[in-house]
């Protein structure tokens, strides 16, 4: 069983390699390695070349994980996303050929572009690890993880994420444009190298990270940042601004990925400033504002900022009694 003083190092090693290759994102990729550790699906939206797929392919890279691609178009069936049977003529019988949801991790590259009936074919890998094909069932490999993109800004030719596939990921990241000196070191890393190909090194593999995952269990979690949790998906139903607030799966999300979070920074307990962290990110996309105020100011951001406010943080403590 491996401890949480080795989840820590072997966590920083990995975020410290996706750095040599992702310039200045350090807090999004804490979540996002958070949010694996946890056991979760990462939604990462933002505008196009901000490196959310080149983020997916090196943090597979450095996970040690399979890693497959599926280009998310309008014609994609669900088939080839979990795939089929197929008639072998040569042994007369159908046989299953697997599709690339068959992977360590699954890169949903712009996952908004290709129908809900496509996008449903997700929700069961997702939730339970397998696939259900023609009243067949096969398990997926262990870990599963899906990393999926998309872009926020164009609507011709998109289809939204239905709100149940939206809370089948644990977390929505953005990575957002990056400052002057950021945006200089990818250029001069660029000439450096001397070739657009950029490649992480593997820090652990898939069995490491099963006993990493396996290892939050062994983070505290006191009952204070507990209802702390509950107190900030619950307000989030109750604010006066929100159609749809979040389900008891978003305050179980804060508590699973501040976990994560908490190992990341080099702790045994959750404290309240980590629920803070990740609020953002598993609360966000999961809150429906309503209709009449799309047109104004109002956005899940600005809710999940001021239920940040308002709701009472728990007494900061050097650690759980």
């Amino acid at each position: 069983m491996t401890d949480l003083a080795t989840t820590h190092r072997r966590a920083v090693a990995v975020l410290d390699e996706v750095d040599t290759v992702v310039v200045g994102k350090r807090a999004a990729t804490e979540v996002v390695v958070a949010a694996v550790l946890a056991g979760g699906h990462v939604l990462l939206e933002d505008y196009p070349g901000l490196g959310k797929t080149l983020a997916a392919r090196t943090l597979a890279q450095a996970l040690g994980l399979d890693f497959t691609r599926a280009q998310f178009t309008p014609d994609l069936l669900p088939s080839d996303l979990t795939g089929s049977f197929v008639y072998d003529q040569g042994e007369r019988r159908f046989e299953f050929r697997k599709g690339p949801v068959f992977t360590g991790l699954l890169l949903a590259d712009e996952i908004n572009r290709t129908p809900p009936k496509t996008q449903a074919a997700l929700l069961e890998a997702m939730q339970e690890g397998q696939v259900t094909v023609e009243g067949q069932t096969f398990a997926l490999p262990r870990p599963f993880h899906v990393l999926a993109t998309a872009n926020p800004v164009e609507y011709e030719g998109t289809y939204p994420l239905p709100e149940a596939q939206l809370d089948r990921f644990l977390v929505r990241v953005a990575f957002g444009y990056p400052d002057p000196e950021e945006e200089w070191q990818v250029l001069g890393r660029r000439l450096e190298r001397r070739q657009e190909a950029q490649e992480a090194r593997r820090v652990v593999d898939a069995a490491e990270l099963l006993e990493l995952q396996a290892s939050l269990e062994d983070v505290t979690v006191s009952p204070e940042v507990g209802r702390y949790c509950v107190a900030l998906a619950r307000a989030t139903r109750e604010h006066e601004h929100v159609l749809m607030g979040s389900s008891p799966r978003g305050s179980l999300g804060l508590m699973l990925v501040a976990r994560g979070l908490a190992v990341v920074r080099g702790r045994d307990y959750v404290a309240p400033d980590d629920v803070k962290a990740v609020a953002p990110a598993v609360l966000e996309h999961r809150v429906v504002v309503r209709p009449e105020l799309w047109m104004g100011e109002v956005t899940s951001r600005t809710v999940v900022e001021d239920v940040l406010r308002t709701v009472r943080t728990p007494r900061s403590m050097a650690r759980p009694a």
